[in-house]
């Protein structure tokens, strides 16, 4: 085997020291993440610039690349809370979140990668115990979900927005009462309906029978104004009207003979 050149050999040791050095210095970011850069003779981390974004990059070989997912993220929480009235409650609750982009630095210079657990956790279990211990438990089991929904996540985000995390969302997907209390809130609230139907059909027969009333009254009235019009003149002359209509019809044969009461004609037909 023939010996290599004298230049040959340095030229490949420095080859294979470029390559390590490279492959020390490339970092590839990933789809929904970014990059905080730390330098190791330079102030550390690098918070006035920037995060390193998507694809490939080339850092010095002696710094860092923390990576973090900046994509919207999901925390599940079931937390057991205390109501006005001092019962246990245990909410499920969802919260979606994700680093502030811009402030990715300074989120790892202060919280680090683990910022999941020294902020949000403690931020959504602080919010939903203050929020929770406003209301009976009637009230979380009945109308005031989306109450404190709404309410969890103003208190939550109060918290975050001063530690470099936005948080998007909160939803409250379950509320579970101790099983006497909710069974006493399901009776109440089935006594309440009973009631509710009970008092709305005594208001329609009560209308009912004002109606029939009304009718009633208003029979009699115009039977009573319509008798004090009627006089025996009156009468008298509404006869003989009647009487030549009929005498005038061609299926009539009539017949005059005598005079009825109060000197009307009696008619007889051939019928």
């Amino acid at each position: 085997m023939e010996k290599l050149p004298k230049v040959a050999l340095p030229t490949i040791i420095i080859a294979i020291i470029l390559i390590i050095v490279l492959a020390k210095s490339a970092v590839t970011i990933g789809s929904g993440e970014a990059g905080v850069l730390y330098k190791t003779f330079d102030n550390g981390v690098v918070t006035d610039e920037p995060p390193l974004g998507e694809g490939f990059h080339i850092v010095a070989p002696w710094n860092k690349v923390i990576v973090y997912e900046v994509r919207q993220q999901e925390l599940f929480e079931k937390m057991k809370v205390l109501s006005s009235n001092g019962l246990e409650i245990q909410i499920d609750a969802s919260a979606w979140y994700q680093p502030v982009y811009p402030d990715l630095g300074k989120l790892h210079q202060n919280l680090g990668e683990n910022y999941l657990e020294r902020v949000i956790q403690p931020a959504i279990r602080s919010a939903a115990r203050s929020v929770v211990g406003r209301y009976t438990p009637e009230q979380l089991y009945s109308s005031k979900r989306d109450a404190i929904q709404d309410e969890i996540f103003e208190e939550t985000k109060k918290i975050l927005d001063k530690q470099f995390v936005q948080l998007n969302e909160v939803l409250v997907r379950d509320v579970t009462l101790p099983n006497t209390i909710k069974d006493a809130i399901e009776r109440k609230l089935k006594q309440e309906q009973e009631s509710l139907e009970y008092e709305f059909r005594l208001v329609t027969a009560a209308k009912e029978a004002e109606k029939v009333i009304i009718e009633a009254q208003g029979k009699a009235d115009a039977n009573r104004i319509l008798s004090a019009s009627l006089t025996d003149k009156i009468l008298q002359d509404k006869g003989i009207e009647a009487t030549i209509k009929l005498s005038e019809s061609p299926n009539s044969k009539v017949i005059v003979i005598g005079s009825g009461d109060s000197g009307m004609p009696i008619i007889l037909g051939n019928q």
